[in-house]
């Protein structure tokens, strides 16, 4: 199983797959060809679909220029691979072929080159929650401190990186105003949000806090501003602002916010190895379901929860965004993805909760539900798994465009 580091990566919105991705592609394409004459990119499937609304071409050409770069959106080619493929291509000055590429999109900012890609490294030996919690239980280690055994105590120079780039996505999306660009005409919420909630009563006033960190983020991915993918640019906002928030309320060291961070990674780590973090690939249910996962483990665990309660909540908070949908209004990470990390990261507050009052003995395994959900998410028709041809992208029409 991978680094957590590649789950946890700094870019720039609004879409892991299909903006930080496809730059990074560009950047090693260039890197390989920079004396080609122009270039040639083919967007296939879901990235052809829905990346005019994901700057998938702004991306790409702030890396080849855009006077060099020709972009052809083939919507109607569907990889068997996966379905954010990309084909580069470099020529010369008479029109000669100098190579091409072939690469994916895999979801949460990573690229694949196919089935026998050997990018992923090997940190993690145990590769399910069930074989990680049977060694925490033998030998009293926590989640976290299976993190730091497998990663080295140096990944806590890079969560500490993460996190504060996680906090600034915050302040930034607390202090901007106006509206997000794209031509839904949404008002950024973020700040009204917080001002309202300082004029109620604690229980709101609580509430307003937990929601305007959540879509301070978010509102920062939709225009383009640097986030942290957790797991995905589209659901950048449920992870940073739980941990805000309760690193607020509960008073609590930035170690110790650190540790739940790392803990969040491991439970977002086992759905990208056993199953996947791609909207294309498995809808919503993968990005903000696997988010919602990854904070309900961490907030659990900040409430002192045992690991049989952290992996209960993990487990609830994915198990009950099962079939959520991939269908972005003009393909852009606005609506419905905005409002559902605010809700999202509200669920995994009450998550982490609920499993208080219980001794952590469930049904369903956290394992158990990740297969479920890649099952769910490959019945799904591709209508639901960002194509924007399906569902509210489908029937809410605006006068906007």
């Amino acid at each position: 199983m991978d680094t957590i580091r590649h789950l946890y990566r700094i870019g720039h919105g609004p879409s892991s797959s299909h903006t930080m991705a496809p730059r990074k592609a560009a950047e090693m394409f260039k890197e390989r060809f920079p004396e080609a004459d122009h270039y040639k990119v083919a967007l296939y499937g879901s990235l052809a679909a829905t990346g005019k609304g994901h700057l998938t071409d702004v991306a790409i050409y702030e890396v080849l220029g855009k006077e060099k770069t020709e972009i052809l959106w083939m919507a109607d080619y569907v990889p068997t691979f996966h379905p954010n493929g990309m084909e580069f291509s470099a020529w010369d000055s008479d029109e000669n072929l100098l190579d091409q590429w072939m690469v994916y999109s895999v979801g949460g900012g990573a690229l694949s080159e196919g089935p026998d890609d050997t990018e992923i490294g090997d940190y993690y030996p145990l590769r399910n929650m069930t074989d990680i919690m049977q060694y925490l239980k033998k030998t009293g280690k926590s989640y976290w401190e299976y993190v730091e055994e497998c990663e080295g105590k140096e990944i806590w120079d890079y969560l500490r990186e993460v996190l504060h780039a996680m906090y600034e996505a915050i302040e930034r999306g607390l202090t901007n105003e106006g509206v997000i660009p794209g031509g839904l005409n949404i008002s950024r919420k973020a700040p009204i949000y917080l001002r309202r909630g300082k004029l109620m009563n604690p229980t709101m006033a609580s509430v307003g806090r937990l929601t305007a960190y959540t879509l301070a983020v978010s509102e920062e991915n939709a225009t383009g501003g640097v986030v942290v993918t957790a797991p995905t640019c589209g659901s950048c906002g449920v992870v940073p602002g739980v941990l805000r928030y309760l690193h607020e309320n509960l008073a609590y060291s930035e170690d110790t916010i650190l540790r739940a961070l790392a803990t969040a990674g491991l439970f977002g780590n086992v759905v990208k190895h056993n199953a996947s973090i791609s909207g294309a690939e498995v809808g919503c249910q993968g990005e903000v379901g696997v988010a919602a996962a990854m904070a309900a483990a961490a907030a659990a665990q900040l409430y002192s929860g045992s690991i049989r309660q952290i992996e209960y909540a993990a487990e609830m908070a994915l198990e009950h965004h099962l079939g959520l949908t991939c269908d972005p209004v003009y393909g852009l990470v606005q609506v419905p993805c905005i409002e559902r990390n605010a809700f999202a990261a509200g669920t995994s507050i009450y998550v982490a909760e609920y499993v208080s009052f219980t001794d952590g003995s469930h049904l369903v395994s956290f394992d158990q539900v990740v297969e479920v959900m890649m099952h769910t998410g490959k019945d799904m028709p591709h209508l639901y798994r960002e194509t924007s041809e399906g569902g509210l992208a489908k029937f809410v029409i605006t006068d906007h465009f």
